[in-house]
């Protein structure tokens, strides 16, 4: 199978850490996403790693007993290690406060402590098997308050830091989950609700086991995922991943299915707002996306994977270390290992060989897999780094190897303005309401971000459409094709994309052409400006520029013109004096005069105009508004 067929990857950049084995104990905080290397129960030292840390945190600690659970505060302000079932024990890592450690026992008399979770900096939440216990912790004091508490049985608990939910396993067949959301200091119960169990045999006893289930933000929801593998003696053709949407407010209800078509070991990370995966069994991993069309039965819509099955990337684990020699090559990874450890959202951790990978999507192969186009560019357009795969592909469903149909093109495009225009709509409704002075009394209106499904169309024709104006065959384009584009864009009011295109040079320069534009001026006003630009570039058209100048009575700006391309010698006085004269401002035609007997003074040695210049006329009116006097005296030496 070669590279281009893989569409799952590890990362690059792993986290290393120390593999675990009977001295060096590993341990995973979800909500930092750090991994904890504790070795002798923290005597001999304590690494703690993460994706983003360019310096591990190092320290040491008293062994006090075997560590059960060991996590940061947010922010690493605060270390909590849970060694028995009764207690927790704190330490400070705030400079300036006390680094001796203090206790705090569940409140709940003969209850045993699961585990706990930060919520905060200041905030822990403790589940036991008796119910929930959250607390502010007074570093400062080097205590902690109770805020709030509740109690049920807890079989099991899970926690989704990033909506700072915990779910709560209750019931004896573990199936009733009670969610908790908290949230600055305060503790909200969430609606309880039922997981459906699949049928099983009289023989064996049903129940929900925590490894079948998941919490992650799938398009910005939070949603509890539930593995329900069918029991080989039903006619079901294999496991499913049923999808369960949490809200904020109101009931939680069971909105998707994700069909699996198979049996087995299975495991489910989340990575870039799809559903991924893995089967233990064939070594392999499928995705499936939530946002495409599935089969809607009336209650809830059932998905297949979007791709075959494929294997993760291959990996290579680099030689590191003094040891490494330039001629050992890379150790292959045992991908799909039974030691593997997964951990929401995207998270691989290998505790046997020291690895923290992140799991990521690979969008280039992809393109060849999906062969629907407009599929493929609903899949495209829900992703983060999209933007240069949809171009390439725009590009390729042009070319002349990989053509696609007119009608294929056309839903593409479709697509990519759908999107576009709804970007346009979102900005000019927060502009609108900028200018009406809501941000201020709307604290949550904020910008549009524009993300990479916004494909403008300067990204179109850089990416796409230029390649076409290079003449494969070298004939040029008559200019009467390029006015016929024009004219179509005029009739449908398109100035705006007429503005691109002649400022992104898709229609070419030529005289015909700027007349033309000029000829627009009524209808478009920009239009006599694009002209001069054209009529500038052409650099053979200073006598039609001149022209267009004097028509609409920019007779200075003309001047200026012809001076600057070192013309003003060889210029013809009588039609600037006529120009100037027809505007009626006796002050510019004054200027205009001055300029042509300082030339007459400098070429001849005399202001005064020669028989043959035809501008007797002028000079009769100069005298009749400013006098006799104001002529321009020959300067002798």
């Amino acid at each position: 199978m070669g590279e281009e067929d893989y569409y799952l990857e590890l990362c690059e950049r792993p986290v290393q850490f120390e593999k675990a084995n009977p001295v060096n104990c590993v341990f995973f905080d979800e909500a930092n996403k750090q991994v904890f290397a504790v070795r002798s129960g923290g005597a001999t030292g304590v690494v703690v790693k993460g994706p983003d840390d360019r310096n591990p945190i190092s320290f040491r600690m008293d062994d006090k007993g075997e560590v059960k659970c060991i996590k940061f505060s947010l922010e690493n302000k605060i270390l909590a290690v849970q060694r028995t079932s009764k207690t927790v024990d704190f330490c400070n890592f705030i400079p300036d406060n006390s680094q001796l450690e203090y206790t705090q026992e569940c409140k709940t008399k003969n209850a045993n402590i699961l585990g706990f979770c930060w919520t905060s900096s200041t905030e822990i939440v403790f589940i036991t098997d008796q119910g929930i216990e959250f607390y502010q912790v007074l570093p400062e004091k080097r205590s902690l308050k109770l805020l709030k508490s509740h109690n049920l049985n807890v079989n099991w608990y899970m926690y989704c830091p990033e909506s700072a939910v915990i779910l709560l396993s209750t019931t004896v067949l573990e199936n009733v989950l009670q969610p908790f959301h908290f949230r600055a200091g305060t503790m909200s119960k969430l609606p309880k609700f039922e997981i459906e169990l699949p049928a099983a045999p009289k023989s064996t006893k049903p129940s929900l086991s925590e490894r079948d289930i998941a919490m992650a933000t799938i398009y910005g929801q939070l949603y509890v995922l539930f593995l329900r593998h069918h029991s080989r003696t039903s006619n079901s053709t294999g496991a499913e991943v049923v999808l369960y949407h949490l809200p904020r407010e109101g009931a939680c209800k069971k909105m998707h299915i994700l069909k699996l078509n198979r049996t087995g070991k299975f495991a489910l990370n989340v990575v870039d707002n799809l559903v991924v995966v893995h089967h233990q069994d064939t070594e392999t991993s499928v995705i499936f996306d939530i946002k495409l069309r599935g089969e809607f039965d009336g209650s809830v819509t059932f998905h297949h994977p979007v791709l075959p099955a494929r294997s993760i990337q291959p990996y290579q684990i680099p030689i590191t270390g003094p040891a490494a020699v330039t001629s050992q090559s890379p150790v292959p990874c045992k991908l799909y290992s039974s030691s593997w450890i997964v951990f929401q959202p995207d998270i691989i951790i290998s505790a046997s060989q020291g690895y923290l990978w992140n799991l990521q999507v690979k969008l280039e192969p992809i393109v060849n897999l999906l062969p629907d186009k407009g599929r493929l560019m609903d899949f495209l357009l829900q992703r983060k780094e999209c933007k240069m795969v949809i171009l390439s592909v725009c590009s390729q469903m042009l070319s002349e190897s990989d053509r696609a149909s007119l009608p294929v093109i056309a839903t593409v495009f479709d697509k990519l303005n759908h999107e576009y225009k709804k970007y346009l709509d979102a900005e000019q409704s927060y502009a609108m309401a900028v200018e009406a002075g809501q941000s201020r009394s709307s604290p949550l209106l904020k910008r549009p971000v524009r993300t990479q499904a916004v494909l403008d169309q300067s990204d179109v024709y850089t990416h796409v459409l230029s390649a076409f104006v290079e003449k494969k065959f070298q004939i040029a384009v008559q200019h009467y094709l390029h006015e016929l584009v024009i004219k179509t864009l005029v009739q449908h009011n398109l100035f705006y994309m007429l503005h691109q295109f002649l400022q992104y040079h898709v229609l070419s320069d030529s005289k015909p052409l700027a007349c033309l534009l000029l000829s627009l001026e009524s209808f478009y006003p920009p239009a006599h400006q694009l002209s001069l630009d054209m009529l500038k570039r052409l650099s053979t058209a200073n006598d039609e520029i001149v022209e267009v100048l004097l028509s609409k009575h920019q007779v200075l700006a003309a001047l200026r013109f012809i001076r600057g391309i070192g013309g003003h010698d060889n210029i013809s006085a009588r039609k600037f004096l006529d120009a100037a004269k027809q505007t009626e401002d006796n002050m510019l035609f004054y200027t205009i005069f001055r300029f042509f007997e300082q030339r007459n003074q400098r070429l001849r040695g005399s202001p005064n105009f020669t028989p043959g210049e035809h501008c007797e006329e002028h000079v009769a009116f100069f005298k009749q508004i400013f006098g006799d006097q104001a002529l321009m005296r020959p300067t002798t030496f």
